[in-house]
């Protein structure tokens, strides 16, 4: 569920794998996962968009080792030096494959790293286009991914028509963190906690106000759903 608040081995149970990259294409064969920040000192320029509907993501760089001690110096690169595609590679390609109408958007699943130790479950992205731009002396990509309702079960087709939806904005989760204390609003669990909106958004409430914000556990939410107290 989108906004849930997971632990880094949660994740790593859930997809199957141990995320040590932060792009990960096609797991299981039916969606890719990325890992992101936006938190200054992050390691790439990641960047929300209309009103948090939509995620810039910037591509990865080569491995650092003795050879390249400095990989931000060097072009992001599409194909390793044995010609298979990277991980920038295999995005890439099916957004310019989907821009032409050769496929389905791939279905995304993103993970936000909002704190040290905190991650958050940012839900389904749509990957609908991807580029390649200079940053400062070298070559960066960027994918644009847009946020979508639901479309948990990727065993379903992707709709012809998905709704979108906003993402909460990393300061307001961070604010509405502090100031719930890592703890539910209603009863005081430290677990399986959500960020969930007091006046939903479908219903007028804004994701941009740490006002509307709260943190709930899994059993108030359920509770909750999307009815205004």
């Amino acid at each position: 569920m989108a906004n849930e608040i997971i632990p880094y081995i949660e994740m790593c149970r859930r997809e199957g794998v141990s995320l040590q990259r932060g792009m990960n294409y096609a797991l299981g064969e039916n969606h890719s996962v990325i890992l992101m920040s936006v938190r200054p000192g992050a390691p790439y320029a990641d960047r929300f968009e209309d009103d948090g509907s939509t995620l810039v993501y910037e591509g990865h760089d080569i491995p650092r080792s003795s050879q390249h001690t400095d990989p931000k110096s060097i072009n992001q690169p599409e194909y390793s030096p044995s010609g298979i595609l990277t991980e920038n590679g295999k995005f890439h390609r099916a957004a310019q494959d989907f821009k032409a109408g050769k496929r389905s958007p791939e279905r995304v699943q993103v993970y936000e790293k909002i704190k040290q130790g905190i991650w958050s479950y940012n839900g389904v992205f749509h990957l609908v286009d991807s580029w390649q731009e200079q940053s400062e002396d070298r070559s960066v990509f960027k994918f644009k991914l847009k946020a979508v309702e639901g479309e948990e079960d990727f065993s379903v087709p992707v709709p012809t028509h998905s709704k979108l939806r906003r993402v909460i904005p990393t300061a307001v989760k961070l604010k509405v963190w502090e100031r719930d204390g890592g703890k539910c609003a209603k009863c005081g669990a430290a677990e399986d906690l959500h960020f969930d909106h007091i006046i939903p958004w479908s219903k007028g409430g804004s994701s941009n106000t740490a006002d509307n914000i709260q943190l709930l556990c899994g059993k108030h939410n359920l509770e909750k759903h999307a009815k205004i107290e």
